[in-house]
């Protein structure tokens, strides 16, 4: 139960904080996006630390690294193929999910095996 409460008032601040942190720059949509995905990162990692050490904490964060580098070209796929070929967005998705999976796991491949 302590872990439960622990995980709510870490992420809670961290989401708090990003949000601050992207309010302060234009335009305000990077308020959304500072307050998700590093504040969460982040108080997972701070968790992690707490529970398994920093050895794993540093294995999970290269790990992180890995799947943000996979998104982008995720997003740089779907944003190409929605934009200039006017694919529809669902099958623009699907098809770069490809991409998405080969470079999660060329990344894995050559990093972490």
């Amino acid at each position: 139960m302590i872990d439960i409460v622990l995980r709510f008032v870490i992420g809670g601040l961290f989401v708090t904080a990003f949000a601050v942190i992207g309010d302060l720059f234009k335009p305000k949509t990077f308020a959304g996006l500072f307050g998700a995905a590093p504040s969460v990162a982040l108080a997972t990692l701070a968790l992690t630390i707490g529970k398994d050490g920093k050895p794993f904490a540093a294995l999970e964060a290269r790990s992180m690294l890995a799947g943000a580098a996979a998104l982008f070209l995720y997003s740089l796929v779907v944003s190409r193929l929605t934009m200039r070929l006017r694919w529809p967005a669902l099958r623009a998705t699907l098809a770069a999910l490809v991409v998405w999976f080969g470079a999660a796991y060329g990344l894995w491949w050559a990093c972490f095996r």
